[in-house]
């Protein structure tokens, strides 16, 4: 596991946790946020899956 995939997992998370809240406390503008920041984290831990796979072909 390389950093990429655990700073990736890390927003992710925080961002599911913003989304939820801003539904919770019924702000757009925070569940919004939260779903971009878990999209952003979803990206770079596939970014780090992919480092992964080309550093296991060498």
């Amino acid at each position: 596991m390389n950093k990429d995939q655990i700073k990736g997992k890390v927003e992710e998370a925080k961002g599911k946790i913003k989304e939820v809240a801003g539904r919770i406390l019924d702000d757009k503008g925070m569940e919004i946020e939260g779903n971009v920041q878990k999209n952003v984290g979803k990206v770079q831990k596939g970014f780090g899956d992919l480092k992964e796979d080309i550093k296991d072909d060498d």
